[in-house]
């Protein structure tokens, strides 16, 4: 099926879903937060991926997340509904869905878990793609995913026959994003994916950044997306970026705030600036409160703190 959409690029938080203290799905907390990221400058969102806890969701409230936020962007900016299942069915017709919703693109992991070989993944991309028209980016998270990972060559094949039209590269080395940059037509695009090497990725060639990150300071990442990416300033890039890797150091640094999904400490801090942050559903847990008063440390000395969290 050939697909035909603009280029997309720039800043693409992978947004949170809004949860109540009790697990209850909030669609307007939800709602919220996508038209505060909007007002922050950013390029486009992603619903329902990693970030947004799609293996914390039902089939319908996947639905429901991805119907609330298109609905609450309003095509002001493009919105990339996470699709994946296992099995190829319910991966189509979620992304039959998503199209039916207005989404303008989907996030696919290869299919997860059990394992398939090679030519059964890459086949899965190609069944999908023969069933929606639809932007389809490649989510090479393969660590996440536990699978067989498709290399650079192999995920060049797959856009020469239109079936991907972006990657979220989810590695700390930038050394796929030359390889896909090298390989494939300027029309696909890159995304970087981790939060440890933005500045790298985007200065390798990226056409842009998507994390869970972004959903703490997306001002200040479209920021250092203008600087390396459109105004090729470096010196102002790597002084946007030496403001950022504190926060990346909360997850990665010995110093660090320890056992903690990233996802606590982006909600944390959005509670703590101000923002509604919600909850994660259970088995993943707040911040414990040596863990709240590390964050809140760095807030002030950032002067960024508005709310103290008990």
């Amino acid at each position: 099926m050939n697909v035909s959409s603009p280029p997309i690029s720039g800043i693409f938080p992978a947004m949170l879903t809004m949860f109540t203290e009790t697990g209850e799905l909030d669609g307007e907390a939800t709602q919220r937060h996508a038209d505060w990221l909007i007002s922050q400058g950013v390029h486009g969102l992603v619903v329902t991926g990693t970030s947004g806890e799609f293996i914390a969701l039902t089939e319908q409230e996947r639905r429901q997340v991805i119907k609330l936020v298109v609905q609450a962007v309003g095509k002001r900016v493009p919105v990339y509904a996470g699709t994946s299942f296992f099995t190829t069915q319910q991966t189509i017709e979620l992304t039959n869905f998503a199209e039916a919703a207005g989404a303008d693109g989907i996030l696919l992991l290869p299919p997860y878990y059990m394992k398939p070989p090679k030519p059964a993944i890459i086949e899965y991309f190609r069944t999908v793609r023969r069933n929606s028209g639809l932007p389809i980016m490649y989510y090479n998270n393969p660590n996440y995913a536990g699978t067989v990972e498709l290399n650079s060559w192999e995920i060049a094949t797959l856009v020469a026959d239109g079936v991907f039209q972006s990657t979220k590269n989810t590695f700390e080395s930038p050394s796929g994003i030359h390889d896909l940059r090298y390989l494939c037509p300027e029309s696909f695009r890159v995304f970087h994916g981790g939060f440890r090497t933005a500045l790298e990725g985007l200065a390798a060639g990226a056409h842009g950044w998507v994390s869970g990150f972004l959903n703490a300071m997306p001002a200040r990442a479209v920021e250092l997306y203008q600087a390396t990416c459109v105004d090729f300033d470096l010196k102002q890039a790597q002084t946007i970026w030496r403001d950022l890797i504190p926060f990346t150091h909360l997850f990665y640094a010995p110093n660090g705030l320890g056992a903690v999904n990233d996802l606590a400490i982006w909600r944390a801090f959005l509670e703590m600036t101000g923002l509604h942050g919600g909850y994660s559903r259970p088995p993943f847990t707040p911040l414990d409160a040596r863990q709240r008063s590390q964050l809140a440390d760095l807030l002030r000395q950032q002067g960024l703190l508005k709310k103290e969290m008990v």
